[in-house]
């Protein structure tokens, strides 16, 4: 992290995670492909997410911004815009409630990270008519759940998150 802090995250690690992201869909399209099953197996999850953090990687591969709330919402918008099928507009669409958490960020804490990962998961369910598990949805809300659940762990939430994750996801 080179945040303000070791505790903080900025918009160059934002950055880097972003960027990390989009080179493991690319490298890993096909195996995603193969784990396409719903709503019908047409193996182009992994593509249609690839083809879709590309258009929001394009959105902050010159910037050298370091707002990490300003960086968010370019990603955003760069995903909604270039979304490829249903994956690729859930992908965006949990991008989305991640911005809206760090939005008037210059910088976010472990707990801010939670909250995104929750308000990315929160946005996604809501923008699918009938959410299945098992799916890309499924994935962010454990992860939203394990970050809560970790965090409370290590004493940085006062109370036990609502939900917690899965035996798989701990």
């Amino acid at each position: 992290m080179s945040g303000n802090s070791r505790h903080h995250l900025n918009g160059r690690d934002f950055r880097a995670m972003m960027w990390a992201g989009y080179l493991w869909l690319e490298q890993h399209k096909e195996t995603v492909n193969a784990l396409n099953v719903f709503p019908v197996p047409d193996g182009d999850t992994g593509t249609n997410m690839f083809l879709t953090m590309r258009a929001a990687w394009s959105e902050i591969d010159a910037s050298q911004d370091a707002d990490i709330g300003r960086l968010a919402q370019a990603v955003a918008q760069g995903a909604l815009m270039g979304a490829r099928g249903n994956s690729g507009v859930i992908l965006s669409q949990i991008l989305r409630g991640m911005a809206h958490a760090f939005r008037n960020k210059s910088s976010i804490t472990a707990e801010d990270l939670a909250v995104g990962l929750r308000q990315g998961s929160d946005t996604a369910y809501k923008g699918v008519v009938k959410p299945v598990e098992g799916t890309i949805l499924t994935v962010i809300r454990e992860a939203a759940d394990a970050r809560m659940f970790l965090m409370w762990q290590l004493g940085m939430l006062p109370d036990a998150p609502a939900t917690q994750p899965t035996a798989g996801a701990r």
